[in-house]
């Protein structure tokens, strides 16, 4: 049985990659961070990297979250590429991530999410559209990798 039919075992390392690396697969990474902590190694990585994403880095700082010292990379810059689950969150992420993995035993997620760049509008609209990304991928991660019970203290 696999990582994915058993969502209630959380996999040793979840992977996330996306175009840039420079906001969906970040933050997706850091949310799962703050779900998880050291439970699970977390990494992400993009095709075309690019400076992290100020919008990014503001609306997790609303949840409390810091991603500022993240330096985006590429699936080369990788020191390790074996993983035990890869999620993508672009298309042309998954092709690449497909190829990655086609000669190891790890498990791929293609979770299509929205691309808050493509919202046009003031600060505050563009600024809700990231938000509204966070707040998804926050649901998604939660549901996929569900916090572990409390203890029964008796």
């Amino acid at each position: 049985m696999s990582v994915a039919e058993r969502p209630e075992e959380l996999p040793g390392s979840v992977l996330f990659a996306c175009t840039h690396n420079a906001l969906r697969s970040p933050m997706a990474a850091a949310l799962l961070r703050a779900l998880h902590g050291r439970r699970v190694y977390v990494d992400s990585v993009g095709l075309r990297p690019e400076p992290l994403d100020p919008f990014a880095v503001a609306v997790l700082d609303e949840a409390g979250i810091q991603i500022t010292g993240h330096r985006p990379k590429s699936f080369e810059d990788l020191e390790d590429d074996y993983f035990d689950l890869v999620i993508s969150l672009s298309p042309e992420a998954h092709h690449h991530a497909v190829e990655m993995t086609r000669t190891s035993a790890a498990e791929i997620e293609f979770w299509p999410v929205m691309d808050p760049t493509l919202v046009e509008g003031s600060r505050e609209v563009r600024l809700q559209a990231y938000r509204e990304l966070r707040d998804h991928l926050l649901a998604r991660l939660r549901e996929r990798f569900p916090p572990a019970p409390a203890p029964v203290v008796g």
